[in-house]
Parts: C-alpha cells; sequence; structure tokens
C-alpha cells in the first residue's frame, strides 16, 4: 500500500466533499475521494479500449461520462 499523501482543496471543494461523505454515511471524506478516482478509472478505461461509461438514471436516459 502506498503512503498517504495530503491535498489541499478550497472551501466549496472541502464543504462539498464533507457532505457527499455525509450523504453516503461515511466517516471519512476520504471515501469520497476513493470512489471518484475509481470512477474516473473506470471510464479512462472504456475511452482506451474505445468505449464509454454510461450513467443511466432512474427515468432511463443515458449519459456518457465526459472528462
Amino acid at each position: 500500500m502506498a503512503d498517504p499523501v495530503s491535498i489541499t482543496l478550497n472551501a466549496t471543494a472541502a464543504q462539498l466533499l464533507v457532505r457527499i461523505a455525509g450523504e453516503m454515511g461515511e466517516d471519512n471524506p476520504s471515501a469520497v475521494v476513493v470512489r471518484a478516482l475509481g470512477l474516473l478509472e473506470m471510464a479512462q478505461r472504456a475511452r482506451r479500449q474505445g468505449g464509454k461509461l454510461i450513467f443511466r438514471n432512474e427515468h432511463g436516459a443515458d449519459a456518457e461520462v465526459a472528462f
């Protein structure tokens, strides 16, 4: 396992991170970052392989994850 690192966030990003962590039921906001990085990695892998990562909402509408 890699050594932990520190990142600096502006106030808006920090507040959003804490809010999302709370909504997810996570005590540690870094869990949000880990999940977000996992999604980013999935999207990049799909793109490298010529595919797309798609989110489908509750109404059945699809949206491509774009970065």
